[in-house]
């Protein structure tokens, strides 16, 4: 499982009725959202942290899963300065209560986590790294899973892969109690390997495959299967839906094999397979141009929104403003087109995180360098952007926030109270009053 916003007009009436027994029933909470900055802060070392998820966590406050080359300042229990995974823990008002990092002397990238059912944290990524916390990899980066308890104490790590490049981006904790994770799979190392996992072959694919994964609750493989053409296809983001399935989605370069129906030289590629992995439907969105979705979410509906960015201005885009916009697209549960939106400026606009909200409509977050037509506000290079929407995908609400430097949203979330969180990274030394820590820095927004 695997990142602007917003104003929300909509006000949630606080129920209350006459007490029974002399009990006072306890109102239900205000979730109106303002958009006002409840806080800011940042985490990191003198090297490099990126945050690249984060999760509410049953206690009330939030994890965060990124990476980072630090050996000092915030970062705890590192020697290295490479990259390893990085797990922080906070509180609901955004204090550190603590943090891990997990990996070897090699390129390890946190991605995306789940806190599973039993208080833990199952975390995804790629790594290299075939020490210090990893036990093996099969060349280059591997998925790499990592299950820990509550306090971040790892339990066990598990790698998937080949002797090629295979990411992994999200994942999800399954209604029987294991993991789904997603990503791409290097297709040529693969078939190099003598790998014959499907159809006894992997010859009638190419470049980069969706991969998706299932693991029961202690790691142990239950089933694999790749999805694509004969060109670059890659899975960002999945979910798994009501009746047991996963649908994922990210891009496709291919026009062939598993793909259908395709619009331009990169396509929103979303794929439904059902609970043991066979294919369901797959669909394409886009237009002449590249198209690349980074994220999906439910809608309470039963169908799915999609986010990420495009670059046409035909096919199935209705309207364009700029170089890149950040695209939103709603689908039906089969998989049929709903309705777009495009956001944006008359420059680069990319989403990399939506979620459907509370109070209706939908969250979407990423970067923006427009100062134009959507984005009223631009402090320097990239900034994050905050993008609210209606139910309809109809802009409602949108703001900036960043320094001098690149800064970039990943992931957001929201609270019972309607508030929000969202995470990313910040190489700014004037982001407002939050304190710059070194080269990158993990940057957490809280808004009311």
């Amino acid at each position: 499982m695997k990142r602007y916003f917003f104003v929300l007009f909509i006000a949630v009436l606080i129920f209350s009725c006459e007490p029974e027994n002399g009990n006072e029933v306890t109102p239900i909470p205000d979730t109106t959202f303002l958009g006002e900055v409840a806080w800011i802060k940042t985490v990191g070392g003198t090297g490099e942290e990126t945050a690249q998820a984060i999760i509410t966590t049953t206690d009330g406050g939030y994890a965060v899963l990124g990476f980072t080359n630090s050996i000092d300042g915030d970062i705890d229990g590192k020697s290295t300065a490479v990259n390893d995974y990085l797990l922080l823990k906070f509180d609901g008002q955004g204090n550190l209560e603590w943090n891990n990092t997990y990996g070897g002397s090699k390129d390890d990238r946190g991605q995306s986590l789940v806190q599973t059912k039993e208080g833990g944290f199952a975390l995804t990524g790629y790594a290299m790294s075939d020490d210090g916390d990893g036990s093996i990899n099969n060349g280059f980066h591997d998925n790499w899973v990592v299950k820990v308890d509550v306090l971040g104490s790892m339990e066990w790590e598990k790698s998937f892969g080949f002797s090629g490049h295979d990411h992994s981006y999200d994942i999800v904790e399954t209604q029987d109690g294991g993991l789904f994770f997603t990503g791409f799979l290097d297709i040529t190392s693969a078939r190099a390997d003598g790998n014959t996992e499907k159809a006894n072959t992997l010859t009638r694919h190419g470049v980069g495959e969706f991969w998706g994964t299932k693991i029961d609750a202690s790691g142990a493989l239950q089933w694999r299967g790749y999805f694509g053409g004969t060109n670059n296809d890659r899975s960002h983001a999945v979910v798994e839906s009501d009746d047991g399935g996963f649908v994922m989605a990210g891009f496709s370069e291919s026009n062939d094999f598993d793909i259908s129906n395709t619009q331009g030289s990169y396509d929103f590629w979303v794929v439904k397979v059902d609970a043991n992995g066979n294919l369901l439907w797959e669909r394409s969105y886009g237009g002449s141009g590249i198209e690349i979705a980074y994220d999906i979410a439910k809608t309470q509906d039963g169908g799915y929104v999609i986010a990420g960015n495009t670059f046409s201005s035909d096919g199935d885009i209705s309207g364009t403003k700029g170089e890149s916009d950040v695209w939103l697209v709603k689908i039906d549960a089969s998989g049929s087109l709903v309705w777009e939106h495009t956001y944006g400026g008359s420059s680069f606009d990319a989403a990399q995180a939506v979620i459907s909200s509370k109070n209706g409509g939908y969250f979407i977050v990423g970067s923006s360098k427009s100062i134009n037509k959507d984005a009223d506000a631009n402090y320097g290079e990239n900034d994050i952007w905050l993008v609210k929407t209606d139910d309809l995908g109809n802009l409602v609400w949108q703001k900036s926030f960043g320094g001098s430097g690149l800064d970039f949203a990943f992931d957001i979330v929201e609270n019972l109270d309607g508030s929000i969180v969202l995470v990313g990274e910040t190489s700014s030394t004037d982001f407002g009053d939050a304190a710059s820590k070194g080269k990158s820095d993990i940057v957490m927004i809280k808004l009311k």
